[in-house]
């Protein structure tokens, strides 16, 4: 897996903190910084997401990825899966994500409670690398309702 990430450079009276990444498959994401109202030419100009959220985004489509998915492979009649995340980051650099709350709200016909717990634990616990990776530095903890479609 690779990417490369590119400063976009000066744009107009301040140079901006604005970057592009283009990852190995060919896709482009932008990322900026937020706006520094004490020292703007160290600011961003708010124009993208952060790249820590973009970290927290990549999360969450990580483990709805595999929590579809295994349900659709346990022959579930998932129709709908969303996960909401919120963090919290140490107050001092690094600044790492310290608590990470995920909840999943699963919509389909039919699909029992015990599965789409299952697939949560199975993502949160073996398949989804990057909530295991910030499980390092995080409290992960998880919570779902399922609605029937």
């Amino acid at each position: 897996m690779e990417c490369t990430v590119s400063w976009t450079g000066a744009t107009g009276a301040r140079s901006g903190m604005g970057f592009v990444a283009e990852t190995g498959s060919g896709h482009v994401l932008a990322m900026d910084g937020a706006p520094d109202a004490q020292n703007p030419q160290n600011g961003g100009l708010n124009l993208a997401p952060r790249p820590m959220e973009t970290l927290l985004a990549g999360t969450g489509g990580c483990t709805a990825y595999d929590v579809v998915l295994i349900l659709k492979r346990g022959r579930h009649d998932v129709r709908g899966c969303t996960v909401k995340l919120q963090a919290d980051r140490a107050e001092t650099d690094p600044k790492v994500f310290t608590k990470l709350r995920m909840h999943f709200t699963v919509t389909g016909k039919g699909v029992p409670r015990e599965a789409v717990e299952r697939a949560i634990a199975l993502s949160h616990d073996k398949y989804c690398s990057a909530s295991v990776m910030l499980g390092k530095t995080a409290e992960i903890t998880t919570s779902f309702d399922v609605l029937e479609a």
